[in-house]
């Protein structure tokens, strides 16, 4: 049976009606969506390339605009939180510093996998038939499986504790499902450019 005590609680913190709330959870579902599809789109085609003259200067237009649509959420997210009431068990010293750790370990991972890809590696340069000689291993590689995306749910969680937000920590678990699912996309799908890419070399 449902607890409609504690459900009607949770609706008395977080109204999903509300317009931030609704742009925040849209701009978080949107940006992996967009780039998948994008990326996709490019792998299939190479149209961004001849547009842009190669697949580089494509990659990095690609990239800016990434750039620009996570600051976007980030903007939204935090607007979100802001527009709505604390939880006051988390409005604590101990929630704070906590939720301030949590958030510099997802930094930790989003910067240390940036600078072990690079720029191309980090925005789709596979699709654009940028290929890195090698799998990445070293850390954050070699801690956990897709660390850009770990590293900056961690991110919005540590946020959302420090600010003791019921609509962040629920947003946040809507990053979560939005990276899961675009993980389970985009793992086979370069695993297969790189299958291909071994097949070519095997053939010369």
């Amino acid at each position: 049976q449902v607890d409609v005590t504690a459900m009607a609680r949770l609706f008395g913190y977080v109204d999903v009606t509300d317009s931030g709330f609704i742009a925040a959870a849209l701009s978080i579902a949107f940006n992996p969506l967009f780039w998948n599809v994008v990326a996709r789109w490019e792998h299939k085609t190479q149209a961004l390339s001849q547009i842009f003259g190669s697949p580089r200067a494509a990659c990095y237009c690609l990239g800016a605009i990434i750039l620009f649509l996570n600051g976007v959420r980030s903007h939204c997210f935090t607007e979100a939180m802001k527009s709505q009431p604390k939880l006051e068990g988390l409005d604590c010293h101990w929630a704070y510093y906590s939720g301030l750790a949590i958030l510099a370990v997802g930094t930790l991972f989003v910067v240390s996998s940036f600078l072990a890809l690079g720029f191309i590696g980090t925005f789709l340069g596979d699709y654009f038939g940028i290929l890195m000689e090698a799998k990445v291993t070293s850390f954050p590689f070699n801690v956990l499986d897709n660390p850009m995306y770990w590293g900056s749910t961690a991110v919005y969680l540590g946020w959302s504790l420090m600010h003791a937000s019921p609509a962040g920590l629920l947003l946040t678990a809507v990053v979560a499902i939005s990276y899961t699912i675009a993980m389970l996309y985009e793992g086979p799908f370069t695993e297969e450019i790189y299958r291909q890419k071994q097949k070519g070399v095997k053939k010369k």
